[in-house]
């Protein structure tokens, strides 16, 4: 199914988070520019969830917010990615403390790459199908 306009930034969002997911998993591949040390990698995901994330998770709410109470299976769907938000924003926070920090930054590509692709494949979807005219009236600012 084509993406709804008004999905299209979001879908755009998720398309580089994918590719900050494929950079922070343990066994990432070498990408020009994208330099594999530990340290490296952390100062991108800090910039990449305070430039993409933060804003991108503040369209969401607001589109969560806008569907909520319209379709039962739809609304089943954004209390669990309401959670999984939730929970990758604590294994953001918690990064800098973990003692493998490798294995965590893994962990976090691996929820966030499994959300992104619920979102895409499933909410997305289910909201172009089930609720169009919401859609319709959203205006990003």
């Amino acid at each position: 199914m084509q993406r709804h306009p008004v999905l299209i930034p979001l879908s755009q969002e998720h398309q580089r988070l994918l590719f900050v997911c494929r950079y922070l998993k343990n066994d990432a591949a070498a990408y020009e520019g994208f330099p594999l040390e530990t340290d490296a990698k952390l100062a991108y995901i800090v910039k990449v969830f305070q430039e993409v994330m933060v804003p991108h998770i503040q369209k969401e709410e607001y589109l969560f917010e806008v569907c909520m109470g319209r379709h039962a299976e739809i609304d089943l769907l954004i209390r669990e990615l309401t959670l999984e938000h939730q929970q990758i924003s604590r294994m953001y926070s918690a990064l800098t403390e973990n003692t493998d920090m490798i294995a965590a930054m893994d962990v976090l590509a691996r929820s966030l790459e499994a959300h992104i692709r619920k979102e895409e494949r499933v909410l997305f979807e289910k909201i172009q199908a089930e609720l169009p005219d919401i859609l319709d009236n959203i205006k990003w600012s």
